[in-house]
């Protein structure tokens, strides 16, 4: 009797708050990348990475939004028409890149994901703070076609000769090595959290992708997000696609085909904002799509309307935000039909059906906030990089600053204005 006694009290003091640990903490994504299928020479923009790898290591770098205790990492074969064999993987903090921790998968070294599929690994044992950053390292021992990449991911990579993951600190001074800002295979980064959290993402094309955001500087608008919400413990996640358009395919898929995978399927998401349409209204006819057919307003508003329905099915509140202002869009480049006064009009109507529909739970109001106060149809040169199309690091700053935050803070179901 006294031994049942002894553990009954074990139990409780013991076994009973482990479990409860454990059933509290929850996996939650930090960071992500939209895959995007690698297109062909014929399109005007380079891929800016090698048709393939052999026997070399490709090293990349990102900064996670909220921290944990132990964090998995998840890879995409997305647009892979072979199984993908991954020879070794490691992931160290920038804080200690020679200390760089083995990825299993499977508890396996390495990994072989079959065609169109991603692949969770094990959680691995490494404390993350928030808005901390990370190095990724994959070693290729064999020929490996790249297939699923992200174009634009405004941080240095490096491509490596050899197994060089148990080395992840950046080979700056390496003559052997190959730079670029493209992605590989890399999809989300997730970590265990033991606090309530909740997920915003970040639904758009290159002005969330950040194209014209300083390199290696995390200034793109979602990064501003991140650091507001990080003391919320909410994470931010940019699926922003530079090119990425809400009908049509071309520099990824369109925001329809990827909404499941990028937004819907994340866990513990709590709101989307969706940045998207600027793509669709300006491609056609110039070097992107010359034989294009511009979108109707509604095509356009049906679009984000199968998005919202979509979204409030699941729970989560849609932001709408405006498309900014774009007239001498690329002007000084082979792209200068990207803006015409026709496409302009087709703009200022999608806002205003943004703005006045009813459509979304809130509404934020880049095109006003962003617009040249003497030309409201030009970006404020204050905020403008200088391509008269995407905002400055300043721009996307002011963007990050006019978002309430209390439209992103997760509410009770009984007060959701989710309709």
């Amino acid at each position: 009797m006294q031994r049942f006694f002894s553990f009954i009290v074990l139990f409780w003091l013991y076994i009973l708050p482990w479990n409860a640990h454990a059933a509290s903490s929850q996996w939650v994504s930090s960071w992500t990348a939209s895959p995007q299928p690698v297109w062909g020479k014929d399109f005007p923009f380079p891929t800016n990475i090698p048709a393939y790898l052999q026997q070399q290591t490709f090293q990349q770098q990102l900064r996670l939004s909220l921290g944990g205790q132990r964090i998995r990492l998840v890879l995409s074969n997305e647009y892979g028409q072979q199984p993908l064999h991954i020879g070794a993987v490691t992931v160290a903090t920038s804080g200690q890149p020679d200390h760089a921790l083995a990825v299993t998968f499977q508890g396996q070294n390495s990994a072989t994901i079959p065609a169109g599929a991603p692949m969770l690994s094990d959680p691995v044992d490494l404390p993350v703070a928030a808005l901390s950053s990370l190095t990724v390292s994959m070693y290729f021992p064999q020929k490996t076609a790249l297939t699923t990449f992200h174009w634009d991911g405004r941080q240095t990579a490096w491509i490596r000769k050899g197994d060089q993951t148990r080395q992840a600190q950046p080979a700056y001074s390496n003559q052997d090595a190959e730079k670029t800002t493209a992605r590989i295979f890399l999809s989300s980064v997730l970590v265990e959290n033991t606090q309530p959290a909740s997920t915003v993402v970040v639904l758009g094309d290159s002005i969330s992708d950040g194209n014209t955001a300083t390199l290696d500087a995390n200034t793109r608008w979602p990064d501003f997000l991140a650091q507001r919400l990080a003391m919320q413990n909410i994470a931010v996640l940019n699926a922003g696609i530079s090119g990425a358009r809400l009908l049509s395919d071309r520099m990824g898929v369109n925001a329809l085909a990827r909404f499941e995978r990028d937004v819907l399927s994340q866990p513990h998401v709590n709101t989307v904002i969706i940045l998207l349409g600027i793509n669709d209204i300006s491609w056609p006819g110039m070097a992107f799509e010359p034989q294009g057919k511009q979108p109707t307003l509604t095509q356009l508003t049906q679009g984000y309307q199968q998005l919202i329905s979509r979204a409030h099915a699941r729970g989560i509140r849609v932001v709408g935000a405006t498309l900014l202002p774009f007239q001498g869009a690329l002007n000084q480049t082979p792209f200068a039909a990207y803006y015409n006064a026709d496409k302009d009009m087709l703009r200022q109507q999608l806002n205003d059906w943004i703005r006045n529909s009813g459509q979304f739970d809130a509404v934020v109001d880049f095109d006003q906030l962003l617009a040249n106060p003497q030309q409201p149809l030009q970006l404020n040169p204050a905020y403008d990089s200088g391509d008269h199309l995407h905002p400055s690091d300043a721009g996307s700053k002011a963007m990050a600053d006019a978002i309430e935050l209390r439209l992103l803070l997760p509410q009770p179901a009984s007060l959701s204005p989710v309709q």
